[in-house]
């Protein structure tokens, strides 16, 4: 069987620095916000070439709680509208409407998968606050657009990072482009903890200042609480555990993009869409997907013949029972989007054979 993802394979290269990240933490008798909380928030916001990295729980309440603290600084209000790719994972929407703001679901570009810039221009109201742009699947979103959109129109910028650790645009890597931005360590990330994790970027301190507060029941200081604040920290062994990680970020990015380029040079089936990458370092491959109108009839046929695949995403967000009033809404392009797409095997651990394997099967196809 050639596993989607083999996490155990990944992780089984750095045991040894795992075991020993772990060790140190036990043996500190230090748990929760630390040293490798401090340390891990350093090195990674010198990785991102941020100012500002803080540790939160998960990908969601990074997100979450850079709204509630733009909500708590005066920057927005409930009832505000946020801009959003309609074909996004629910986490992107669930963090706006968590906040009492409304996504706007923007159709996006077929073939980025990503927000498509005329698409945006055309969604802003004079309630519209901000624009969440989601590097899908590892891609930069069109961030020098997007940037010039939301100046001139007064928005503010919070980047879903969670599937894109270090892709970038002319160096200037996701998490540094807007005016903060959401990571998500889950263990399937490119980044991945050994659970739950998180992380804000952002360059404003006063931003930053306000989640350190809101992450921690509202507090700076033990018993004094600012705000109505929730528990929402990154722990120690988690904390280790990305440290060793992220020394090894770009040489399994590296890999990812190897089997993708392989991918895209030699599957030939046209009844295959192939995503879009220009050779550049503004993917990374979180995800390798293609786009079939066969996409059940080729899963199928795939498993039969030993090889994994998921689908992201089957349901868009605006058909999910949990957004029940915007059921009805009718946006064409997403909802072909997760008709058809399909994401293959691409995992830093997979060998040359196994690459090949999964080519000839999808060249095989027929239908």
């Amino acid at each position: 069987m050639i596993k989607f993802l083999d996490i155990q394979a990944i992780n089984n290269q750095y045991q040894k620095e795992l075991k020993e990240a772990c060790a140190r933490v036990i043996d500190s008798g230090w748990y929760i916000m630390g040293n490798e909380l401090e340390a891990f928030e350093r090195e990674f916001a010198e990785y991102c070439g941020v100012k500002h990295a803080i540790g939160v729980a998960n990908g969601l309440d990074a997100l979450i709680l850079v709204i509630r603290a733009w909500k708590e600084l005066g920057k927005l209000k409930a009832g505000d509208e946020v801009i959003v790719p309609a074909n996004t994972y629910i986490a992107s929407v669930l963090a706006i409407t968590e906040n009492d703001l409304i996504p706007v679901f923007v159709e996006p570009n077929p073939t980025t998968y990503n927000l498509c810039p005329q698409n945006v221009i055309a969604a802003i109201t004079e309630k519209t606050k901000a624009i969440l742009p989601v590097h899908l699947y590892g891609l930069v979103s069109p961030m020098p657009e997007l940037m010039e959109i939301a100046k001139q129109h007064d928005l503010l910028v919070l980047e879903d990072c969670a599937q894109a650790h270090g892709a970038n645009i002319d160096g200037n890597k996701v998490g540094n482009w807007g005016d903060a931005a959401g990571f998500s360590f889950y263990p399937g990330k490119n980044l991945g903890a050994l659970g739950d994790a998180g992380a804000i970027t952002t360059n404003n301190a006063d931003l930053a200042q306000a989640i350190k507060a809101l992450r921690n029941y509202g507090s700076h200081k033990k018993y004094e609480n600012i705000y109505q604040g929730v528990n929402s920290r990154l722990d120690e062994i988690q904390a280790a555990m990305l440290r060793v990680k992220l020394g090894y970020l770009d040489q399994e990015t590296a890999r990812r993009r190897e089997i993708a380029n392989y991918y895209r040079s030699k599957i030939t089936n046209p009844r295959i869409q192939l995503p879009e990458w220009n050779n550049d370092d503004n993917h990374v491959f979180h995800l390798f997907v293609i786009q079939t109108s066969q996409r059940d009839e080729l899963q199928q046929y795939l498993i039969e013949n030993g090889v994994q695949t998921v689908i992201h995403y089957p349901i868009p967000p605006h058909k999910q029972p949990a957004y029940a009033e915007w059921n009805q809404q009718s946006l064409p392009m997403t909802e072909k989007i997760h008709q058809q797409v399909l994401s293959l095997p691409i995992d830093p651990t997979m060998d040359n054979k196994a690459v090949d394997r999964v080519i000839e099967l999808v060249n095989g196809f027929k239908m």
